[in-house]
């Protein structure tokens, strides 16, 4: 992969829909929405429409809605360009096939837009996996886990860890070069029951981190029990839907039924497995 490279890709889900959106990232994102519209730009982060036309043949691709970013203040802190087409698969391809025209352009590889935006110091690594973590987010607790860790909580919580260790390795240097001057006596248990408290914090933080990742990857629960008592009922009725087979002839469940839920916010996958039949 080649920073120089503009780049594009499709950010909306693929398939069919009303809208589907197409970003351009790199030096000449500018130029090819000049090229493909015939006009100039439109004024930075203003939203308007554009007839866009393939270079090759000046064929009508689409009328689209298009947004202009340019470097360093977009997502990836390069010149960025957003294109609302119509989201159906033939005015995809169209577009692709006229982005192809132009030299020094290719599509994305995955997650490249984001890798770009962690390269231009537009995120940070934690940043970047609240980010993945947001765009996988299945329910409400693990879009507010997510979120916190995209807006940078996971970050201010390192910077001041780390302002604090560079505060107390600057006392002990201080203690090592200049041992004839007046320095406190008791510097050294300072510096002690700071690097204490810094480490309590860390493990602190580090013991509540094992209920994050509860949240972040979804708790499992299976449902054991004698044969025919229930326990494909209960799954059903817990998923609201017919999602195991419910027979009054015990056996029927061999193999073990999955279903994930939304609990109160939390993902949970529920198992119902066969019947123990106890000798």
């Amino acid at each position: 992969m080649d920073n120089k490279d503009t780049v594009f890709a499709l950010s909306s889900p693929a398939g069919r829909g009303a809208v589907a959106v197409v970003r351009l990232s790199g030096p000449r994102a500018g130029g090819i929405l000049r090229d493909l519209s015939g006009r100039a730009l439109p004024v930075p982060r203003q939203a308007c429409l554009r007839r866009l036309t393939n270079p090759r043949n000046g064929e009508v691709t689409d009328q689209a809605l298009v947004l202009w970013f340019p470097g360093p203040h977009s997502f990836t802190g390069e010149d960025l360009v957003e294109l609302h087409i119509h989201g159906s698969l033939a005015v995809a391809a169209a577009l692709f096939d006229a982005l192809a025209e132009f030299e020094a352009v290719r599509p994305a590889e995955a997650g490249e837009f984001t890798r770009r935006a962690f390269e231009n110091h537009k995120l940070d690594l934690s940043e970047v996996e609240g980010l993945a973590d947001l765009i996988a987010a299945e329910t409400e607790a693990q879009r507010r886990l997510a979120l916190r860790q995209m807006e940078g909580a996971l970050s201010d919580q390192s910077e001041r860890w780390r302002q604090g260790l560079m505060r107390q390795l600057a006392h002990l240097e201080a203690w090592i070069d200049f041992p004839d001057e007046e320095l406190p006596p008791d510097v050294l248990e300072n510096i002690g029951a700071a690097v204490d408290d810094l480490i309590g914090s860390i493990d602190e933080y580090l013991r509540a981190g094992q209920g994050v990742e509860r949240i972040r990857t979804g708790l499992e629960v299976a449902i054991f029990g004698r044969p025919n008592v229930g326990k494909s009922s209960l799954l059903n009725r817990i998923a609201r839907r017919d999602a195991a087979i419910v027979s009054e002839t015990a056996g029927t469940t061999r193999d073990v039924v999955e279903v994930r839920l939304d609990l109160g916010g939390y993902a949970v996958t529920l198992a119902d497995t066969a019947g123990l039949r106890l000798l």
